[in-house]
């Protein structure tokens, strides 16, 4: 199936991107594997008019935005992310109403039609660089409340409005859990994503993206290391440091959206090159914007 992959992919000119969330097996064939920036980012780069995603339908909805003239093609047609539909566009608006001088950040793991309604777009690994360089003074957060919650700490000098939303992997691990954790690995530093509770933060060595927990953890002299984010990221973190150990700190550290995405289902979407992501293009231009603004703002 790997071989019959590779072949598709070169004679259809496919570049194939993957999120770190997403199967080990999976990660392994793509040409670029990242965190939804560096995914965002690399989609306005490659030479290849067809990108095959695999990740839920915000990103391959971003690709699109970015890159109109491409075609997006997903590897999963159902696999989609809870937390992009926990924003409400009369929410959005009625806020706007309140506060006048308010800016909307817009978390990239959120629909186009959020998007389309916001100022700028950020991601974990850059929202308090993009938050801070921003005029404003008022800042409504959107979708995600406990990466708005890390964000303002950082950024006491912004007033914050905060959104109920969360991220069902990230809001399951449990400090009862964590605490358990350490007791077991007491040598062990504690990576954590933004999207967890205060809770889990506060007890943590250290915070960040999907990206940045595995670059720390490469450049790390620490041997053992408790994860707080979704398992996915254990196929990576394994790969480039095969000398220490990864422990989760529950169960449910799982995203079955993300485990939608199979190679069987990629072989077929190369074979069929459906199902193909396609956005309006009113509703495109709009999204665009926060998009763009994000990447320069996030340099």
């Amino acid at each position: 199936m790997i071989e019959e992959i590779k072949r598709l992919k070169a004679e259809k000119d496919v570049v194939i991107m993957a999120h770190y969330y997403v199967d080990g097996e999976v990660q392994k064939i793509a040409d670029y594997v990242g965190d939804s920036y560096f995914l965002a980012k690399k989609a306005t780069e490659v030479e290849q008019q067809t990108i095959l995603f695999c990740g839920v339908s915000f990103m391959g909805e971003s690709a699109k935005i970015l890159n109109p003239g491409k075609r997006v093609v997903m590897a999963d047609a159902f696999a989609d992310c809870p937390m992009a539909h926990m924003a409400a566009i009369d929410k959005i608006r009625e806020v706007r109403a309140a506060h006048p001088d308010v800016a909307v950040v817009c978390y990239v793991n959120s629909t186009a039609e959020i998007k389309a309604e916001s100022d700028v777009c950020v991601t974990s690994s850059n929202a308090v660089r993009v938050v801070e360089k921003l005029p404003n003074k008022e800042i409504f957060f959107i979708p995600d409340e406990n990466l708005a919650r890390y964000v303002a700490k950082k950024l006491p000098e912004k007033a914050f409005i905060f959104n109920d939303g969360f991220c069902h992997v990230h809001t399951s691990i449990e400090k009862d859990n964590l605490v358990k954790a350490k007791e077991l690995h007491p040598e062990a530093l504690v990576l954590t994503h933004p999207e967890c509770k205060e809770e889990i933060i506060a007890l943590s060595d250290f915070v960040g993206s999907t990206s940045e927990i595995i670059d720390f953890a490469k450049k790390s002299t620490a041997k053992t290391f408790i994860i707080c984010t979704e398992i996915g990221v254990f196929y990576e973190l394994e790969l480039e440091n095969p000398d220490k150990k990864f422990f989760a700190v529950g169960h449910r550290q799982f995203c079955p959206n993300m485990k939608r995405i199979t190679l069987e289902k990629v072989k077929l979407a190369l074979e069929d090159m459906e199902p193909e992501m396609n956005l309006e293009e009113e509703l495109r231009v709009k999204a665009n914007k926060p998009l763009v603004r994000m990447l320069e703002l996030a340099k």
